[in-house]
């Protein structure tokens, strides 16, 4: 499994403005996040998880600061460059799934391939694999109103993965699912981690999933409190896809 820095931030700096008043959220926080492990941001509502996540994504602009994302300056970047290193290199899972009603579960992972400039053949192949990976091969003909929530949720995984992306970030994915649906997509992210030695960034205060991160990054009022390291053994030979 490889450890390497996926990204560094330093000195990252961001506040927001309702009329009169700014409210700083983040204040000269630095961080930095490896490839392989699934990292946890844990901490409550407001204290600027979700912020952080957006920031070292490249969704969120900071006021003040620098992220380092696979050696690349991120917010030096014009727009153009940024949004084709977020297509070559990032996979994205939100709360809210983000699918489309009309699509089936095989087409909404194909979407985002197509931009990729892949074939019909390998994108098609790219797709029933990842949703193979996310045990959902017996379902790709369904479409969102026909699945769970636990189900769209590993379809937006399934989507995310088949790009094969070097950096996952995850904005509350486990919020709106039960106990069993949140484990297995607990489940999921984490293998992603381990056997394609992807950076899993995932924001959370969900605490099923601290006995599952690898390290947990707690926070609150804009700063890093503590920084845990979370041991487990190797992934299993036939974890791997």
């Amino acid at each position: 499994m490889s450890t390497a820095v996926a990204i560094r931030g330093w000195e990252i700096a961001k506040g927001f403005t309702v009329g009169k008043v700014t409210t700083r959220v983040l204040e000269a926080l630095s961080v930095e996040v490896l490839s392989g492990e699934l990292t946890l941001l844990s901490g409550p509502s407001g204290c600027g998880k979700s912020t952080l996540l957006a920031i070292l994504s490249g969704l969120e602009r900071p006021d003040g600061g620098t992220v380092e994302a696979l050696g690349e300056p991120v917010w030096k970047l014009d727009r153009k460059a940024l949004q084709r290193f977020r297509l070559r290199h990032v996979g994205f899972v939100f709360q809210g799934f983000n699918l489309f009603p009309a699509l089936d579960a095989v087409e909404q992972v194909e979407l985002p391939l197509g931009y990729l400039g892949l074939g019909p053949g390998e994108t098609r192949r790219r797709a029933e694999a990842a949703l193979d990976e996310v045990g959902l091969a017996h379902r790709r003909y369904m479409r969102p109103a026909e699945l769970s929530g636990g189900e769209k949720q590993r379809v937006a995984i399934a989507r995310a993965l088949a790009k094969r992306p070097q950096l996952l970030f995850a904005d509350e994915p486990t919020s709106a699912l039960d106990s069993v649906s949140g484990q297995t997509v607990i489940d999921i992210l984490h293998r992603a981690a381990r056997a394609h030695g992807t950076m899993v960034l995932c924001a959370s205060h969900d605490p099923r999933l601290i006995a599952h991160a690898d390290r947990v990054l707690r926070m609150e009022d804009g700063r890093v409190l503590a920084d845990e390291h979370h041991p487990h053994p190797p992934s299993k030979p036939d974890a791997a896809p």
